[in-house]
């Protein structure tokens, strides 16, 4: 038989099989959670549970959780996929979790960025080791479809409320848990906050957002506070290790530690970010025209509430607002184009300007090693940032599995040293 007359063989499918989350599991599994955001992660998992899902949030960190990332990923995938999948993995092989009836969940952004790809490689690490264990996508942009929350509206609105909530639970504990003359203040004004969000998100109570961002404020500024002046240090760069005390070292503490105000910008801001490139895509690429539109009333909706947060922040007159995203914005014009999306692109130069202007000089710019869009917003943009606001003093910090945690520590307390001798000087 010659070879144009054999039968041609079956084409090969290439695309792995892997377990899906069902809606039956909801009942039966347990979904875990990467240790991401420690400000946000009590009201949102909260919702979380109020809809079903049985989830919990991983706490297992060290060098262990590091190196049984790198087991399955290599050294040059950026840094959060490391810890991401080094902590899903340790906690399975803990033994306090059954593999069949658990579920690991991911977020996705949906941008230029390798976290839109982490779930191939969840999987890939998953299959080696438990196969029977399906990934979940907490995403917004059509990504995973047939594999993720199911989120209607009513979902999202109370995880938008946790979020603003949250956000403010992080800068008035910051705010206050430098100064506070008894210890364990904060911590116990933040727990109470906390609870009694958690309980307005049960009773469809937490839309009354003047009643709880006053709540919050009023708990915080119940707190004995000494007056005396502390150097502020701002905390920016790629979302993961911004938040993460797993990824950032527990980067907040060590600054607390270090006699210094922490000042994190919010995460809502993030989540703008998302939605104003959804509006830029059409505006600069004639991309999305009628999909703009929709993200355009997601953004006046969402920019309402964080105005109204502001404002009353201001007439209490006791703590310093967070940013409004349209300042942000402008901050970001003057340093870079919006159109710089990849990874937290603008974001970073912006929010950096941002807290320059004011009063917070003093910036860590975190930087996962591998993340090449958010070092050249981030890096990149710092030299422009000290020629247009005087005195600032920026430390980008390299986070990876062989740096250490006293090469990074030593970074910063140069880039303190620096800020002693400004506030000396009053610049």
């Amino acid at each position: 038989m010659s070879k144009k007359d054999m039968p041609l063989e079956p084409a090969v499918d290439f695309r792995d099989d892997y377990p899906r989350f069902t809606r039956e599991m909801k009942a039966t599994h347990t979904i875990l959670v990467p240790d991401m955001l420690p400000w946000h992660f009590d009201l949102l998992i909260h919702v979380m549970r109020m809809h079903g899902y049985n989830v919990e949030v991983l706490h297992n960190e060290g060098r262990e959780v590091i190196d049984e990332g790198l087991k399955h990923v290599h050294n040059d995938t950026c840094f959060p996929a490391l810890c991401v999948i080094g902590q899903f993995l340790n906690a399975l092989k803990s033994g306090k979790y059954d593999p069949k009836k658990t579920a690991v969940i991911i977020t996705q952004s949906g941008g230029g960025c390798r976290a839109s790809n982490y779930i191939p490689l969840i999987r890939k690490a998953l299959k080696a080791e438990f196969p029977e264990v399906p990934v979940l996508s907490l995403n917004f942009a059509g990504l995973e479809k047939g594999n993720g929350l199911e989120l209607d509206l009513p979902f999202l609105i109370q995880l938008g409320y946790a979020i603003f909530y949250g956000d403010l639970i992080m800068s008035c504990f910051n705010q206050t848990k430098p100064y506070e003359v008894h210890e364990g203040d904060s911590a116990a004004a933040r727990v109470l906050c906390v609870e009694r969000i958690k309980k307005a998100l049960e009773s469809r109570d937490f839309k009354h957002l003047k009643k709880y961002t006053n709540l919050v404020l009023e708990t915080f500024a119940a707190v004995e506070r000494r007056k005396e002046q502390k150097i502020k240090v701002g905390i920016v760069g790629e979302i993961y290790v911004k938040y993460s005390p797993l990824g950032n070292s527990h980067l907040e503490e060590f600054l607390l530690k270090e006699g210094c105000e922490p000042v994190v910008p919010a995460l809502m801001d993030f989540i703008l970010y998302c939605v104003i490139n959804n509006v830029n895509d059409a505006k600069l690429y004639g991309k999305g025209k009628k999909s703009a539109i929709v993200f355009k009333f997601v953004y006046r909706y969402l920019r309402g509430k964080q105005k109204k947060i502001i404002a009353l922040t201001k007439k209490q007159g006791v703590f310093e607002p967070l940013h409004d995203f349209e300042h942000l914005r402008r901050c970001a014009d003057k340093v870079i184009n919006q159109g710089v999306k990849m990874g937290e692109g603008w974001l970073i130069p912006a929010e950096m300007a941002a807290l320059c202007e004011t009063g917070t000089k003093n910036v860590v710019c975190a930087q996962p090693f591998g993340c090449l869009p958010n070092h050249i917003a981030g890096k990149g943009a710092v030299r422009v940032i000290k020629e247009t606001y005087e005195g600032a003093n920026i430390v980008p910090v390299d986070y990876d599995p062989s740096a250490t945690k006293v090469n990074q520590e030593n970074r910063i307390k140069l880039m303190l040293a620096t800020a002693r001798e400004n506030m000396e000087k009053g610049i």
